[in-house]
């Protein structure tokens, strides 16, 4: 099914939902949220009174929803209410700020947003300059210029008839999480899923309606989607949680819903192994077959501490929201310390130099992926869909290199790669090194020009709980990288701080840590 036939008149809400019902999955649990669960047929309903009560609204086909809601049942409600309608779900961050918002609701021209009292007052504070929102609806206590979402929905009728949709109409629209500056509207139809979940769904995950899926990872950006997408092809159960992933309350979650596949990103991975050192006789994590990474490289530190500790390995992968979804993956078959894994069927690749010639096998390039899955475009950005889009090919600004059995080793963003006397360094090797490193907690590595306008590597450290920065630790931690790695790859300066600047996903900006550096300077 990697490459579906999909018929011309295709909604891919109906084949999310309704298709479970069809197939005998009514009352199968859908999604367990808190002390409730919800069953397909329940979360239909839900999903068919609020798209009834967004087209007493006005809505109509193409127009955007825009949703803002921590992981819980209204946000699949929406999401699946307004694609249901033939309008554009795009949900965007919880953790976002103001004149985010500004930005996200005026540059997609969302008719309605949807979010909940605690997270309304940051787009009241920007309302009087939204220009083309109708209607703010909140879920829970609404306020002036506001509606409840439950009153909206509660006489809503549970019986919809799903738009007829043109399988290449705009199905659901994601915002990049901006590592590198403005967040880009991704656009992707109702075809393209089609094309990205089922492989990884069978290649990685082998999910079946027996699952139950808890994804650290929220749902409104792309790694979080597994918590939709993943879960609703197959017919299994999620686990939702609207708190933000502590290692403690993952602890509690897995051993209270004893979830059989689990999504995360290396940062979380780390905090709840070292919880567990600490506490992990409380916790059961005994249900867990699959655990899966992405988001950022995940180190090989802490595959070895997690499959030592539970016996189960960490399935790394990356994928991009522009691609839709996970495209090379380590498979339970197919492992190899070091690198990411292997492209999965139903995608192409090309590794390529800055003039798109393909180098050979070895040699770090820019991957390139094939896939009719990918976006077709991003909204209102002409000039950056031309930068991106190839013909069939889509740039993914991610550079690799590729060994002679297929597996794929990832050095970074193709703007994070930096130069040291003239040779490339990839920051993710370095930090990967730094992190066998005792004393370090996180890590991130960004170019910094010396007193001869060299660039050179430096390394902003977080330090673990026990270590004190000092002169002393900045000259070990760089003897340390000498010791296993290229002596020009060193981090000729190291900066001990606090935290590092992250997006919602858990991604480092290192733009932001660039900027630190000029205003340090």
């Amino acid at each position: 099914m990697y490459n579906p036939k999909i018929p011309e008149e295709f909604n891919l809400g109906d084949y999310l939902l309704d298709r479970h019902l069809r197939e005998g999955r009514a009352d199968r649990v859908a999604i367990y949220y808190k002390d409730k669960t919800i069953t397909y047929r329940e979360l239909q309903e839900a999903a068919n009174r609020t798209g009834n009560a967004l087209l007493e609204l006005g809505v109509e086909r193409e127009n955007r929803v825009m949703i803002c809601l921590p992981d819980c049942p209204e946000f699949l409600y929406t999401y699946f209410g307004a694609m249901r309608i033939g309008a554009v779900p795009v949900p965007i961050s919880t953790m976002a700020l103001p004149a985010d918002y500004k930005y996200y609701l005026n540059d997609s021209r969302a008719k309605v947003l949807v979010t909940d009292e605690e997270l309304a007052p940051n787009f009241m504070e920007v309302f009087d300059e939204l220009q083309f929102l109708r209607h703010f609806v909140v879920s829970g206590e609404a306020g002036p210029k506001q509606l409840c979402f439950q009153d909206l929905i509660k006489d809503a009728s549970s019986s919809l008839e799903v738009a007829v949709t043109s399988k290449d109409d705009m199905a659901f629209w994601l915002y990049s999480s901006g590592t590198t500056g403005t967040p880009k509207g991704v656009v992707h139809l109702h075809h393209d899923i089609m094309f990205i979940i089922p492989t990884h769904n069978d290649n990685v995950l082998s999910i079946t309606e027996d699952d139950i899926v808890y994804s650290a990872s929220k749902m409104y950006f792309s790694y979080g989607r597994n918590s939709m997408e993943s879960v609703f092809f197959s017919g299994a159960a999620v686990v939702l949680v609207p708190e933000l992933p502590r290692p403690t309350t993952v602890a509690e979650i897995i051993t209270k819903y004893k979830p059989t596949i689990y999504f995360s990103v290396p940062t979380s991975y780390r905090g709840v192994l070292d919880l567990m050192d600490k506490e992990g006789e409380k916790y059961d994590f005994s249900s867990l077959r699959r655990c899966i990474s992405a988001g950022e490289a995940l180190p090989e530190v802490i595959f070895k501490r997690w499959k030592e500790k539970f016996g189960v390995e960490i399935l790394d992968g990356i994928g991009a929201t522009d691609v839709g979804g996970i495209y090379i993956s380590s498979t339970p078959e197919k492992i190899k310390p070091g690198y990411i894994g292997v492209l999965l069927p139903g995608f192409e690749a090309r590794i390529v130099d800055a003039e798109g010639n393909d180098v050979p096998d070895g040699e770090v390039g820019t991957v390139w992926i094939k896939n009719d899955g990918t976006t077709p475009f991003y909204w209102n950005k002409h000039q950056k869909s031309k930068e991106a889009i190839y013909g069939e090919w889509f740039n993914t600004n991610d550079q690799f290199s590729r060994d002679s059995d297929g597996f794929y080793k990832f050095s970074g963003r193709a703007d994070d790669m930096l130069k040291a006397g003239g040779i490339w360094i990839s920051p993710v090797e370095v930090e990967n090194i730094l992190l066998q490193h005792p004393a370090v907690s996180e890590c991130a590595m960004v170019g910094h020009v010396d007193e001869s306008n060299l660039e050179k590597p430096l390394a902003f450290v977080v330090l673990r709980p026990g270590h004190e920065s000092s002169a002393e630790l900045e000259r070990e931690l760089q003897e340390f990288v000498r010791s296993k790695t290229a002596h020009y790859k060193y981090p000729r300066w190291v900066r001990f701080v606090d935290d590092l600047p992250r997006t919602a996903s858990g991604k480092i900006q290192r733009f932001k840590l660039r900027t630190m550096l000029q205003d340090m300077a």
